[in-house]
């Protein structure tokens, strides 16, 4: 009998992690395609910025593009207090179906927008649409992502699951850059410039409205449906409210200082890069999205060995790591790339300090998410990380670009590192946040 109630408890167990791979599976697939959709405009933005802006010097153009790609950046505050607040009322899954849903429009507007030598000052008005639907999508997803993956995740294994979000966020990357790379083989750099770029954003959304149907097979996760329950009862608390949210000024505060530095560092190593290689080191753009694709391969296989290992040492030392040696790497990485135009040592310079960044990325999330109850979690992640990376994450390029066209390039760097270090005095003075156990529904004091 012993026996049977063993054999009976172990096929339960694996049925029960087959169910929560398969969770993180769908959930990854969609996040995947939104952060390809989202990446997909600073890849192709080299060759579509002559197409919406009027004609210029180089620089001036990625500026226009890079200031639209921070207008972009400030919706998603508001897509993480909308859609946070709805994945706290109306459920997780549901927030993902709708965040999905508004990438594939803002795609679709992008890829039929007619050149602004064809319809004048509407194009770029349509490119900044396209962006505030993508920001506003994009607010959402990553908040109720990291909520969706950390609370359908096995007690013990958050880091390792969650890490996932990162995978598929960076594979998003990889694949718009392994699909513009395709294009430069097939099309010249006129074909290219005049309409190959469009191709990308049409696949952009052709994935969406598949991303659209595997969502509606997600399990919600059994900690909201907890919650609802006790809501239908009139006994749970008040949820995705912004006067609950205040309530816990210190969680908020920590992730606003944990994000500063690494979303910054990352979107400099990530989205930027690219850009400083054909702008500074005057390397040519096939070579540099060849040097970014294999960089940033190393990079996503790096995610869950990080999270795996967060998972035996604990998140805080993690970070600890991280703004260390980002504190130390930037100037010396940046410098010496902006003075070699060898493909070798541009790869070597750029996935080093992706590498530190992976101690960041890969539990940024479930440290998040850890901090907050399943009541606010999804706008406690949401919004004050989504403020904060529409303030240094998505200026990034923008401030970048603005102290190269101002003759001070190496600024930039001395900035990067000085979040960095500011984040270092968080992570030295915030608390553990894991302790293997299930996500409670009251976070810790």
């Amino acid at each position: 009998m012993a026996t049977q109630t063993t054999t009976a408890d172990t096929r339960k167990s694996r049925q029960g992690e087959r169910r929560v791979v398969s969770n993180i599976v769908r959930g990854s697939i969609g996040n995947l395609i939104e952060w390809y959709d989202w990446y997909a405009y600073t890849a192709f933005s080299v060759y579509f910025a002559a197409a919406f802006f009027p004609s210029g010097d180089q620089t001036a153009q990625l500026l226009n593009t890079a200031a639209v790609f921070a207008v972009g950046f400030l919706m998603r505050p508001i897509g993480g207090w909308v859609l946070g607040r709805y994945a706290d009322r109306r459920g997780r899954r549901s927030a993902l179906t709708l965040s999905v849903t508004l990438m594939a429009a803002g795609s679709l507007i992008v890829a039929l927008t007619p050149s602004y030598d064809t319809i004048g000052v509407v194009a770029p008005v349509l490119l900044v649409t396209a962006r505030l639907l993508q920001g506003l999508s994009v607010g959402g997803e990553y908040s109720t992502s990291a909520t969706y993956m950390s609370e359908v995740a096995s007690p013990g294994r958050r880091g390792y699951y969650s890490s996932f979000q990162y995978v598929t966020l960076i594979a998003g990357q990889l694949t718009a850059l392994g699909l513009q790379i395709i294009l430069q083989q097939l099309l010249s750099d006129t074909q290219m410039e005049s309409w190959g770029w469009r191709i990308a954003f049409v696949v952009g959304a052709a994935g969406a409205i598949v991303v659209l149907w595997l969502r509606r097979g997600m399990d919600e996760s059994e900690s909201f449906e907890r919650l609802a329950a006790e809501a239908e009862k009139g006994s749970g608390p008040a949820r995705g409210s912004l006067r609950m949210l205040l309530s816990y000024p210190r969680q908020c505060l920590i992730v606003v200082g944990l994000t500063m530095g690494g979303t910054l560092f990352f979107y400099t190593y990530t989205t930027y890069l690219q850009k400083f290689m054909v702008n500074t080191s005057g390397i040519a753009k096939p070579t540099a999205a060849w040097i970014n694709f294999f960089a940033l391969l190393v990079f996503v296989l790096l995610q869950p060995v990080m999270g795996l290992l967060s998972d035996r040492i604990g998140r805080r030392p993690m970070l600890i790591g991280f703004g260390v040696l980002g504190a130390i790497v930037v100037v010396p990485s940046l410098t010496l790339l902006s003075h070699t135009s060898d493909p070798l040592y541009a790869f070597l310079l750029m996935v080093g300090p992706l590498a530190v960044s992976s101690l960041y990325t890969s539990i940024s999330a479930v440290v998040k998410a850890e901090l907050f109850p399943t009541s606010i979690r999804a706008l406690g992640v949401g919004l004050p990380y989504a403020l904060t990376v529409a303030l240094f994450g998505g200026t990034a390029e923008y401030v970048a670009l603005w102290f190269k066209d101002a003759g001070h390039e190496s600024w930039y760097f001395y900035y990067v590192t000085a979040c960095v270090l500011v984040s270092l005095l968080v992570y030295i003075r915030m608390r553990e946040t894991s302790d293997g156990s299930p996500l409670e529904s009251e976070a810790k004091d």
